[in-house]
């Protein structure tokens, strides 16, 4: 009965592993990496986004997708037919290998956004100190996506709960036939005292930590100033007289420069 909660489980965790914003914040994460390298190799926010870059390289390295991908296809489908009192299940050296890299992946995850949360609060420090405003603004609003992006996909959530369904299967598996395969280790029960930190409580004092940082903005108003409104009037007046003046019977052709 539990096989089909377990294959639920894989998809989700899956799909929000493989989906294109971690793929792509990690693409955009390596070119700013490759830009940089010669100008602030010794930088502290470059080393900061080098551990973040690592931590993703081992995530991807780990190949977890593809394992909890082999796991899924073990399992039976929902419209096998159940005329036979028996069915094929995942092993036990299966089901403890992939267990074991889902507890790998919460650890790598947990660590990756300790370190994005870390690198972008030293971006908004040197930010305020007006230091390498092109690279630590784009590196703030990278961290911010990445570690907005595992938490509204759920990704650390979704493994945390497979693990529960994997833990369950593996201990039917193993009383209906011993075959251990991983020796020396006791897997926990409890995936969060495992983690070592209550994983709500964590994300939660780490939003609130990056939020309360964006606050002092106010190098971006001596780079930037803003306008006043009689300024916003006037300029809002002129675009909209040139609109009114413009002649639709004669187009113009904007490959050429227009007057």
């Amino acid at each position: 009965r539990c096989l089909p909660a377990l294959r639920r489980g894989g998809d989700v965790a899956r799909k929000r592993l493989s989906g294109t914003g971690l793929a792509a914040e990690g693409r955009v994460l390596r070119a700013v990496l490759y830009v940089y390298h010669h100008r602030l190799l010794r930088h502290r926010s470059y080393l900061a986004l080098q551990q973040v870059e690592q931590c993703l390289k081992r995530l991807w390295k780990m190949n977890l997708v593809g394992c909890i991908e082999t796991l899924a296809g073990l399992i039976p489908k929902k419209n096998t037919s159940r005329a036979h009192a028996e069915c094929l299940v995942p092993s036990q050296p299966m089901l403890e290998t992939v267990a074991l890299k889902v507890l790998g992946g919460c650890k790598l995850i947990l660590r990756l956004l300790d370190c994005c949360c870390k690198a972008f609060l030293l971006s908004v420090k040197h930010l305020c100190s007006e230091e390498f405003i092109l690279l630590n603004t784009v590196a703030s609003g990278l961290l911010s996506r990445l570690w907005f992006v595992i938490q509204y996909r759920c990704v650390l959530q979704s493994l945390m709960s497979l693990y529960g369904m994997m833990l369950t299967s593996l201990h039917l598996v193993s009383e209906t036939q011993q075959m251990p395969y991983i020796k020396g280790f006791t897997f926990p029960s409890d995936i969060s005292n495992f983690l070592g930190v209550n994983v709500s409580s964590e994300v939660k004092k780490q939003k609130a930590t990056m939020l309360a940082k964006k606050k002092p903005t106010s190098w971006l108003k001596k780079l930037f100033p803003t306008m006043s409104d009689v300024e916003k009037k006037r300029n809002f007046a002129i675009c909209t007289s040139a609109v009114k003046n413009f002649s639709v019977s004669h187009p113009t052709d904007i490959g050429k420069p227009v007057l």
